[in-house]
């Protein structure tokens, strides 16, 4: 596993694109990017968002198959930059669309509700390429991202919206502190 730098977004927004479209289920990806004929170019405008901000404030780690990824936040990092700025204009008109505009900041208002106010490490997304789901990727990926953290005593706090993310984290030592069917999918948010 290794730090992406600036050099790797297109690794990075390929896999996460990779990992999403595919998936049509109601989700938190579903939720922020419009869903119309322009869905995939959407897509691809959250995922640059997300590498940005994960850049910025957090880590991305890749997998040492680079078929893996993991962006984290560090909330306490976060600060309003003219640069965060101009992610969040663009992401409202070119991917939520102006309509979706406040159902998106309701569902963040959710978030942020529901996560601790103490220093806590937070993994924003995780995605395997597609082609690569069921062949290990992923479980390798969290185990290698608690190995970087191992030395760290801050609690992990992950939110996933299917069953089958849920059994993998639980799996892994993970405990449900919140469920909640507020958004038009079920949200739950985990502790380790």
């Amino acid at each position: 596993m290794r730090k992406a730098i600036k050099e790797d977004k297109d690794l990075v927004v390929g896999i996460l694109c990779s990992a999403f479209k595919p998936i049509k289920i109601p989700n938190s990806i579903n939720f922020v990017v419009k869903q119309d004929k322009h869905r995939n170019h959407r897509l691809k405008i959250l995922m640059e968002y997300m590498f940005y901000n994960a850049l910025k404030f957090g880590d991305i780690l890749i997998s040492d198959n680079e078929k893996g990824v993991i962006l984290l936040q560090y909330h306490r990092k976060k600060m309003l930059t003219f640069n965060t700025v101009f992610w969040d204009i663009k992401l409202a008109f070119c991917c939520i669309g102006i309509e979706n505009v406040y159902k998106v900041l309701k569902r963040e208002n959710a978030l942020k509700k529901y996560h601790p106010k103490e220093p806590h490490i937070h993994p924003w997304i995780m995605a395997v390429k597609s082609e690569h789901w069921g062949r290990g990727t992923g479980v390798r990926l969290i185990q290698e991202a608690f190995e970087y953290y191992k030395d760290n005593d801050l609690p992990i706090i992950i939110e996933t919206t299917t069953n089958s993310n849920l059994k993998l984290y639980k799996k892994f030592g993970f405990k449900i502190i919140k469920e909640t069917h507020e958004l038009d999918y079920p949200l739950y948010f985990l502790k380790r």
